[in-house]
């Protein structure tokens, strides 16, 4: 439209320089001439509305508006003169608009680090909604309005005003980590075809495996014995667990039970069919066959144990674990080496295990 405005006046004033050296008899003729050609073309349209271009209505409206009312009233137009009145107050208009636009719309946009704070809270928190996430960061000196918070929430597809009463089982594990326990039964077969049973428990914190024992009936007094083997060997540690996950296997006997109660600590039951919520045991299940149960052969109850044993001592003395950011159950990383040249002088020793089965590496002497 501005390209097409100015065209219009560049012509036009060139018209205007033509008109300059003519008399006053010429240019009388000229407009008279100009009506009545004005004249035909109202005949012919009879009565029909003539469509002008924004661009035109532009030009118009600033080239008769400064004539008074009544010489409007004299000229023949195409339109009516209060029309050519409104086409400049909405000029007029328009251009107070376009100059009282903000140049930003709506509210300045939050901060990042307000975002990844509210962020960290509600995720933190898991109980806690927008006013509350809101309550504190007024408390940290932030000034946000609650609806900036719910956007936040809402944008992250967090939920800001959720029903958060009841904890939920992934809750209870995260917050419970350093005093959980969980507790399994692992099947096997030796040559003989016998049919083997090993009771195990696994710190969660830790990631600390107990091989309590293996049999091939595990008896209400076996069972029971390993409970109790398994409280003195806590005392000993300094173990301060409170609950134990374990599932609804019919092996348990209810004194089971009723010996880690006596110690204080709550034993918790799994859903039926509902392995994930004995996730962390059920991994170790998973890593004990693939690295040891399914590369060795197992002749009697004794040679199981013994295998049992050692791959005891390799996962807590020794292998890394993801979920504790490879740290070992027993032993701490040592520090990293930060001489090159020790670097580039290694001289790592293997050590075999259950004749092979797996290895430790470590640093020579």
């Amino acid at each position: 439209m501005l390209l097409r405005l100015a065209y219009l006046g560049i012509t036009n004033a060139f018209a205007l320089l033509r008109l300059l050296p003519r008399d006053g008899r010429d240019q009388d003729i000229e407009i008279l001439s100009l009506r009545h050609q004005l004249a035909v073309l109202q005949r012919q349209l009879a009565g029909q509305p003539v469509r002008f271009e924004p661009v035109d209505r532009a030009w118009l409206a600033a080239l008769l508006h400064p004539l008074p009312r009544p010489t409007l009233r004299r000229l023949r137009l195409l339109v009516q003169p209060d029309t050519i009145l409104k086409w400049h107050r909405d000029l007029l208009a328009r251009r107070h608009a376009a100059v009282s636009r903000p140049r930003r719309r709506g509210r300045p946009r939050t901060l990042r680090s307000i975002r990844a704070l509210v962020l960290r809270l509600a995720r933190e928190n898991g109980n806690w909604g927008y006013r509350r996430v809101h309550g504190e960061l007024l408390t940290l000196g932030i000034r946000v309005a609650p609806s900036t918070v719910w956007e936040i929430l809402r944008e992250a597809g967090i939920d800001p005003a959720p029903d958060r009463a009841a904890t939920t089982w992934t809750d209870f594990l995260r917050s419970q980590a350093d005093a959980l326990l969980a507790a399994d039964f692992i099947e096997t077969v030796t040559l003989t075809g016998a049919r083997m049973y090993i009771l195990t428990v696994i710190e969660h914190a830790s990631r600390r495996i107990r091989v309590l024992g293996a049999t091939a009936h595990p008896t209400a007094a076996w069972v029971s014995q390993a409970a109790r083997n398994l409280v003195m060997d806590l005392e000993d540690a300094g173990c301060k667990a409170t609950y134990l996950i374990r599932d609804r296997d019919g092996k348990y006997p209810g004194i089971f039970d009723a010996i880690l109660a006596h110690a204080g600590i709550t034993v918790v039951l799994s859903g039926i069919q509902t392995p994930r919520m004995n996730a962390i045991m059920e991994r170790w299940v998973r890593t004990c066959r693939r690295e040891l149960l399914d590369r060795i052969l197992i002749w009697n109850q004794r040679q199981l144990l013994h295998a049992l044993r050692e791959y005891e001592r390799f996962y807590n003395l020794h292998r890394p674990h993801q979920g504790i950011a490879n740290v070992r159950p027993l032993k701490p990383l040592p520090e990293p080496i930060t001489d090159p040249d020790q670097v580039a002088r290694l001289n790592i020793q293997r050590r075999d295990r259950l004749g092979g089965v797996f290895h430790e590496y470590e640093q020579a002497a």
